[in-house]
């Protein structure tokens, strides 16, 4: 079971990096290229508030499971 926790981190990392690429590229800048307000104002949310958020917590969570903080002792 601990070696399943500890492949999962490389899933959380791997997800996060997704999630980076996705949030930044796909969903971030291209609102803050449209020129339109209501996009700007979701394109500025994106990336300065709910990237950081998204990449730091399964960033984190992949890094401590990688680690083995959950294992069982």
């Amino acid at each position: 079971m601990n070696q399943i926790k500890r492949v999962f981190g490389f899933v959380w990392i791997a997800l996060a990096i997704a999630a980076a690429y996705f949030c930044i590229f796909i969903f971030g800048l291209p609102k803050l290229a449209s020129g339109k307000q209501e996009d700007l104002v979701f394109g500025i949310i994106i990336l300065f508030v709910l990237t950081p958020l998204i990449v730091a917590g399964l960033g984190t969570f992949g890094y401590y499971a990688l680690m083995g903080d959950y294992d069982d002792k």
